[in-house]
């Protein structure tokens, strides 16, 4: 390697890794948006699980006990 491609390997390098900074702040942004993504869809299931439960407590019919007719 002479001294001149020095300064240009040094030069590509660094073009690089500055490329990769933003690449990576980039795919941390969108982490981001989608963990919210995600927490806010977690609370809306939860909420329809719960509503899910009540009515389908409410459509359950009572069934009464009662003593069979040999007692």
């Amino acid at each position: 390697m002479t001294t001149e491609d020095r300064p240009d390997r040094l030069t590509r390098l660094e073009i690089i890794v500055t490329e990769q900074e933003k690449t990576i702040e980039e795919l941390s942004g969108q982490i981001t948006e989608q963990w919210k993504t995600i927490e806010a869809m977690r609370r809306q299931l939860g909420a329809l699980t719960d509503r899910f439960l009540v009515l389908e407590e409410q459509a359950t019919p009572d069934i009464p006990i009662t003593k069979p007719p040999h007692y």
